[in-house]
């Protein structure tokens, strides 16, 4: 399944049981933990979260002075204004601070991150260039402690990330 709700994962439960479901999830998105996450371990189906370095946002190569390509879906999705990538950029200087400390980049702690979440979770981060996914590959090299998982809790805890994920009309379609 995909992008769907705990009604509809309840319900598709009850019908087929279900290996996985796909959604949006990262430290640039932490919604799945309110319902989806405990449902999912609950009925122990997996989870493959789509978008884990937040459409790029999270590896640090994007700032507020980024120009996208007129045919960029990141155009229209109110998390990737101007004002809101600067606003959002705390969330990547805290991945660049941890990075530093484990000689790593920015992308491998978030994936490291989301890695130590739970263990029937595998993210699926996206790229067109074979660095970029040999750098996303070596994230499992990356070790976060319990200390490390912490600290990035709560300093991600006092981010508040602003501008919706999707565009309100592409929201809605969401969680059916």
């Amino acid at each position: 399944m995909s992008e769907a709700g705990v009604d509809s994962i309840k319900r598709a439960n009850a019908i087929q049981p279900v290996s996985a479901l796909q959604s949006e999830y990262s430290l640039w998105w932490r919604e799945p933990e309110n319902e989806i996450l405990p449902l999912l371990e609950e009925l122990q189906i997996g989870f493959v979260p789509f978008s884990p370095l937040g459409k790029g946002f999270l590896t640090g190569a994007i700032n507020e002075n980024t120009k996208f390509d007129s045919s960029d879906f990141r155009n229209i999705v109110p998390r990737f204004s101007e004002e809101n990538r600067k606003v959002n950029q705390s969330m990547v200087n805290l991945l660049k601070e941890i990075a530093t400390e484990k000689n790593a980049m920015p992308s491998q702690i978030a994936l490291a991150w989301l890695s130590a979440q739970k263990t029937w979770i595998a993210p699926i981060p996206g790229t067109t260039k074979i660095h970029r996914l040999e750098e996303n590959i070596a994230s499992v090299n990356v070790e976060l402690s319990k200390e490390d998982l912490q600290r990035i809790e709560e300093a991600s805890n006092k981010i508040k990330i602003h501008g919706d994920r999707y565009p309100k009309e592409l929201q809605n379609r969401v969680g059916k």
